[in-house]
């Protein structure tokens, strides 16, 4: 009986709504996610993207504006679609950055709407969300020079081996020919668990033949798989799954030093790079490249490439802003201009210069080395070490927004101590100040 009493008293103290006027005046207005929200137009927005959605057909959909910030939020906290959902609905600085008045209870959307919002403005409109974010940051971004590296931007996919590649072809045949009904001679399942297991020493020197031996006979159970399926699919099934059958045939024949490999099934266009580290030989994904101002480290232009071209031969792609001079490693070296642009590298001065522009050229190289930890932020803290997104236009769009969070922080970063740094300052110099007169009264008064 008084357990139950104190439950009743409890529950009648609670206050009833705590959000129920406008969110703004519960929130601080010194938070960097209201200042930020402040300064985005998001008008624009609407603006470019309203044209891919309908206002009679289809189910209602959630404001752009909304779904716009959802995204940044994504990168600016490294957060999944997941887990963004459901930290939108316990933080109402996020719901009043996404432009609501009121506080809600519920989830922002379901997490698939991330993706479909994704595919419906696809990369070109992930590009406008990205221009925002540099013009905001207004004359910074007018600088003559600027700094230019590439980078690799990983996809999410397993390190890639000629046994896992087998492997797995052979259990999406076998289950191909159970969605469609189809009754196999063998499906070699008890011989794949045997030859995956002498897969396990292909480093150790007495086990390496017979590693070699069951990559071989992996392809041959492959092979027959397909040219059976072949034989009993009929004509219509076929014609769907030719373009399969094509890419495991092309995995199946590929060798060591092929060029334009397949290195995994479900993401075919992932590239082999070598950058030369240490702990990282090689990376599998797309190669990126990297434009910031040299003063304030600000993102002028972000461009994944499909193929792993030469440095030198990126800078016709990356270069969309009107600058005078890339500052650039010795990767780049092979050009001189690019599109009206003198290309820096670092080296020795000529003999015609004099000390001046030695020093100046010396300046310049030693700060390019700032776009450096600008990419290690990029991976670390804005979700570029790993793609999950699919397909080049996924690696279009995951780099892009990075850039975009970047920019974004960099503004609040800026913002903070360009605004309210001063004034403590002041604050503090007004008390310096008063200690120096007071001092100076109390040794007049002592002689």
């Amino acid at each position: 009986m008084i357990f139950d009493f104190m439950l009743t008293t409890t529950d009648s103290q609670h206050q009833t709504n705590l959000f129920g006027t406008d969110i703004l005046n519960q929130l601080d207005p010194s938070d960097p996610l209201i200042a930020l929200a402040h300064k985005i137009p998001w008008h624009h927005f609407d603006d470019q993207f309203s044209l891919h959605y309908s206002k009679s057909k289809g189910r209602p959909t959630h404001p752009i504006r909304k779904m716009v910030g959802l995204l940044i939020l994504k990168y600016l906290e490294n957060l999944s679609d997941e887990s963004l959902v459901v930290q939108w609905k316990r933080n109402p600085y996020y719901q009043y950055f996404c432009g609501l008045k009121h506080f809600q209870c519920q989830n922002a959307c379901h997490p698939t709407e991330l993706v479909k919002v994704r595919n419906r403005i696809g990369s070109k409109g992930v590009e406008e969300i990205f221009k925002v974010s540099a013009s905001i940051h207004g004359s910074n971004i007018e600088d003559e020079a600027v700094n230019i590296d590439t980078t690799v931007q990983e996809k999410n996919i397993t390190y890639p081996t000629d046994g896992k590649l087998a492997i797995k072809i052979i259990n999406r045949l076998n289950k191909l020919a159970k969605d469609c009904g189809i009754q196999q001679r063998r499906t070699y399942v008890k011989e794949v668990k045997e030859m995956r297991l002498k897969l396990r020493f292909f480093r150790h020197v007495k086990k390496r033949a017979s590693a070699k031996k069951a990559i071989k006979r992996l392809r041959t159970i492959a092979g027959i798989l397909i040219r059976e399926l072949r034989r009993k699919l009929s004509k219509d099934q076929l014609n769907q799954y030719e373009d399969d059958f094509i890419l495991y045939e092309k995995v199946i024949a590929q060798k060591k030093n092929d060029r334009n490999k397949i290195y995994s099934l479900h993401e075919p266009n992932v590239q082999c790079i070598a950058k030369g580290k240490d702990h990282k030989p090689y990376e599998f994904g797309a190669k990126a490249s990297i434009v910031a101002t040299a003063k304030e480290g600000i993102i002028l232009s972000a461009v994944s490439h499909t193929e792993n071209i030469h440095d030198s031969k990126t800078l016709d792609e990356v270069r969309k802003a009107p600058i005078q001079e890339a500052v650039c490693d010795r990767g780049y070296r092979g050009k001189k201009e690019a599109v009206g642009a003198k290309i820096t590298l670092p080296g020795k001065g000529l003999k015609k210069d004099n000390r001046y522009q030695r020093d100046k050229k010396r300046k310049k190289c030693r700060r390019r080395a700032a776009i450096e930890p600008l990419i290690g932020h990029l991976k670390s803290d804005f979700r570029l070490s790993r793609n999950f997104l699919s397909g080049t236009v996924g690696d279009e769009i995951n780099l892009m927004m990075a850039a975009c969070a970047w920019n974004l922080r960099k503004w609040v970063i800026i913002a903070l101590t360009g605004i309210f740094c001063p004034l403590n300052l002041a604050k503090k110099w007004i008390g310096i100040t008063d200690f120096v007169k007071k001092s100076i009264t109390w040794l007049k008064y002592e002689s």
